[in-house]
């Protein structure tokens, strides 16, 4: 297996590690996803859309409403469960992830032209122990990640499609977002974009 560069404590990245047929089946399973379960694009729990819509797969999805945000069991509106893990996504979690417990979540994120993420903790999670593991396809993204307190200095780097990066221990909490995407990197997503896939496990152990 590949070592991954490792960018700060805790936060690795593997360039490259899914190759372009990988990609490409990886993103049919995301489109095929979405037609049972529709990219939305969320209100925050202060009213305002997000630019990038999500979707997910998995028992449990991640959404944000003017409730908060949280895991369920069903997508809003449809009350349907989500749609099941890819066998990929598992195998990945047990190689670079933990091995001892899978993933009961997987966020998709999608960024079309204009769309970005500001900085955030992934902290809705019950257990920080495990860790968070994200594929780029499509699109490059400008990607940056800081410390633990927002105002800690941050970094930038780009992701390229087919590059995998883990948040783990000392950087399981830190700050992190995507400023923009570079469109026209990427032919893989149809209609253009970036795809972002998270793996979590979001109950104990």
């Amino acid at each position: 297996m590949l070592k991954p560069l490792a960018v700060l404590p805790g936060f690795d990245v593997w360039p490259g590690f899914l190759d372009v047929s990988a990609q490409a089946a990886l993103t049919e399973a995301v489109l095929a996803a979405a037609r049972s379960a529709p990219f939305s694009n969320y209100d925050t729990a202060y009213g305002k859309p997000m630019s990038v819509g999500m979707t997910a797969f998995g028992p449990l999805g991640w959404i944000s409403d003017r409730s908060g945000y949280r895991y369920v069991d069903r997508q809003p509106g449809s009350a349907e469960p989500w749609p099941d893990m890819p066998p990929m996504l598992l195998d990945l979690w047990s190689q670079l992830g933990d091995a001892q417990a899978p993933p009961d979540s997987c966020l998709i994120n999608l960024y079309r032209d204009g769309a970005r993420m500001g900085l955030h903790q992934d902290r809705d999670e019950t257990d920080p122990r495990f860790p968070v593991l994200s594929i780029s396809l499509g699109d490059t993204a400008v990607f940056r990640i800081g410390g633990v307190n927002r105002k800690d200095p941050t970094r930038s780097l780009k992701l390229s499609s087919g590059d995998i990066c883990r948040l783990s221990g000392p950087a399981r909490l830190a700050f992190h977002g995507v400023d923009r995407i570079l469109p026209g990197s990427s032919n893989l997503v149809p209609g253009g974009g970036r795809i972002n896939l998270t793996l979590r496990r979001a109950r104990p152990g």
